[in-house]
């Protein structure tokens, strides 16, 4: 989730640039770099790490013979998440073409980059990074032709993926020119200066009138200046919006708490783990993963362990590996695996999910297991954290930042990326037909669009459950198969933030004890979205409304057979049914989240909680 701020003006940069990047810092990054234009010439910093070692960078630039920056009134900055390539200075934006005349900075990927570097190497580039971004920089570079924007939009048309950039020319001082393809991106207005960010809060103390920048748009802004025109040249009208946000909630979005923010940040979390993974029609490239093909083709059996949040998205994983791949799958929680002396050794893979990459359970899991011989795979969130270092591979996790304690958008990117292996090892093995391989990518790559869709559509009846039900005393939640984790996570959800006792259960277990707990006080919550089982979870709600309960179904949207047996429903993007979980949890989120707040609790801050549990 990578940062961008823009400045032309009147006023040197510099500073500027750098205090934007310092309110960005919550997005989350591993290194930074600024670069300013001045008398035709352009000037750069990068450095790894935070923002302090960056201004540490420009500081000693200015004392070891380099000379300080000079006092430009155009510059770019940025705020590295690494997807492509090392965390180095070289990798770190902003990035620039052989001429160094041409300097970018961009957030999200470019799809077709391994293609684009070829043919513009053939054409006696050369590159100096390990990154997908740099081919932006070299690819205007030989569409321009005196006009930047024109040259923008040349660049555009060629490039695959989802992003935002601002792009600079040596030779135009006084603009940038910015484009949009899904990443955020918005221009502030000021007088006689104006920006371009990622968010608001990289300008909001110096301007608070603002235009949002929307997909499929090419911006320009000059000292005082905004044009918007679409990916053609044609105009775009478009009006400022005064921002009224305080400094706080600047930082969150607009949001009124980072939880809810990062609830709505979750189609980028995924299209950020999945997209570059996902290159051709019919396969994963998992190349940035550093396990053979050889060893995840022969591999005699899979263990995953983890603890909370990411437990439940190793459970989602190990249906998702055993239906696909057909390896055994054998899911433990970190806590209780790391005291059973397990079984375990050469052969096995043993997966460690952790999104901080720091909870001591989960670590010492996977250290006994490689002591013991077997290969292990950290899934995380966080580069150069702990588990990475205990690990022989690491799965990264691309959901940028998160928060709010109470996990959210690093739960479908675990989830995401446990898929992106189930698939990648069921096409070494050859367990899944060409075509059905083929369909499961195509809804892989569609998860972000099915997420937002989902989302716009379940936050009214998720607060009117929450409004109907929020002062209940207990919330019982019931799933099969895939159903399983995602009432297993939306239980925990409501546990952590409102704090009502709650308990999830399989639902064929419901006859072996929770059923006697229902009463016409009790709203069960039933995940009920299309799958192999629909039929049996449908029996198990029509049990419980004839002992009183209340009825929640979570259902896939034009299945009315949930709304046939249940009292309220929820509907959810119709995909593959064992894709489902991505999209079902976001109204168990919603719900939590809604409830929480009619009890007027700190979501982002539940009492005893901690972000990254770094002790037993």
């Amino acid at each position: 989730m990578c940062g961008i701020v823009g400045y032309v003006g009147a006023r040197p940069c510099e500073e500027l640039l750098l205090s934007g990047l310092e309110k960005l810092e919550y997005r989350g990054y591993d290194s930074a770099g600024l670069s300013v234009l001045a008398d035709g010439e352009v000037e750069s910093v990068h450095a790894v790490g935070n923002l302090a070692n960056l201004r540490a960078a420009v500081e000693a630039r200015a004392n070891n013979g380099a000379g300080a920056l000079p006092p430009a009134e155009t510059g770019i900055a940025h705020t590295r998440w690494a997807t492509h390539g090392r965390v180095t200075e070289a990798n770190a934006h902003p990035h620039d073409d052989s001429s160094g005349r041409v300097h970018i900075v961009l957030n999200g990927i470019v799809e077709n980059h391994s293609e684009l570097r070829r043919r513009l190497q053939d054409e006696g580039q050369d590159f100096t990074s390990e990154t997908d971004a740099e081919v932006v920089a070299h690819l205007i570079a030989r569409h321009y032709d005196g006009d930047l924007a024109a040259a923008v939009r040349a660049a555009y048309a060629e490039l695959r993926g989802h992003y935002a950039f601002v792009a600079m020319h040596a030779d135009e001082p006084g603009r940038l020119v910015g484009a949009r393809k899904e990443c955020p991106l918005v221009a502030g207005l000021g007088e006689g200066e104006a920006f371009l960010a990622s968010a608001i809060p990289a300008f909001l103390a110096d301007t608070r009138t603002a235009m949002p920048i929307e997909n499929g748009e090419i911006v320009e802004i000059e000292a005082g200046a905004v044009r918007v025109t679409d990916t053609e040249g044609n105009p775009v009208e478009r009006g400022t919006e005064e921002v009224t946000w305080d400094a706080d909630a600047a930082e969150k979005g607009g949001y009124e708490t980072f939880m809810l923010k990062e609830i709505h940040e979750q189609a980028d979390a995924v299209a950020e783990t999945v997209t570059d993974r996902l290159p051709e029609a019919d396969g994963v490239d998992l190349s940035d993963v550093d396990l053979s093909d050889e060893f995840l083709r022969e591999a005699k059996r899979i263990v995953i362990v983890a603890c909370g949040t990411s437990y439940h998205a190793g459970l989602v994983g190990r249906y998702a590996i055993e239906e696909w791949a057909r390896v055994p799958v054998e899911m433990d929680i970190a806590s209780e695996y790391r005291y059973r002396n397990p079984v375990v050794g050469p052969g096995d893979l043993v997966i460690g999910i952790t999104q901080s990459g720091e909870t001591a359970d989960t670590l010492a899991a996977m250290r006994l297991a490689r002591d013991a011989g077997a290969t292990v795979l950290a899934v995380t969130n966080i580069m150069g954290s702990q588990a990475t270092r205990d690990a022989d591979a690491v799965l990264y996790t691309r959901a940028g930042l998160e928060i709010g304690v109470a996990a959210t958008k690093t739960f479908v990117a675990q989830v995401a990326a446990m898929y992106l292996l189930g698939l990648r090892i069921a096409e070494l093995r050859g367990t899944l037909p060409a075509q059905r391989l083929a369909e499961l990518v195509a809804e892989m790559k569609s998860l972000p669009s099915k997420m937002e869709e989902t989302l716009a559509v379940a936050e009214e009846p998720a607060r009117a459950i929450a409004e109907a039900h929020g002062d209940k005393e207990f919330f019982l939640y019931l799933g099969r198969h895939i159903g399983l984790p995602i009432c297993l996570e939306g239980a925990l959800k409501l546990k952590e933030i409102s704090y009502i006792p709650t308990d999830a259960y399989a639902a064929g277990e419901m006859k072996h004890g929770p059923i006697a707990l229902l009463d016409e006080r009790t709203p069960v919550i039933c995940i009920a979205t299309e799958s192999p089982v629909l039929e049996k979870v449908l029996s198990n709600v029509e049990e419980v409304r004839a002992r009183g309960a209340q009825t929640i179904g979570i259902a896939t949207a034009g299945d009315r057979r949930v709304a046939e047996v249940a009292d309220e429903t929820i509907e959810v993007a119709a995909t593959d049914w064992i894709l489902q979980p991505i999209v079902a949890i976001l109204p168990l989120q919603l719900l939590a989240y809604d409830i929480a707040r009619k009890r007027g609790l700190n979501v982002d801050q539940p009492r005893n909680l901690a972000k990254t549990v770094t002790v037993e």
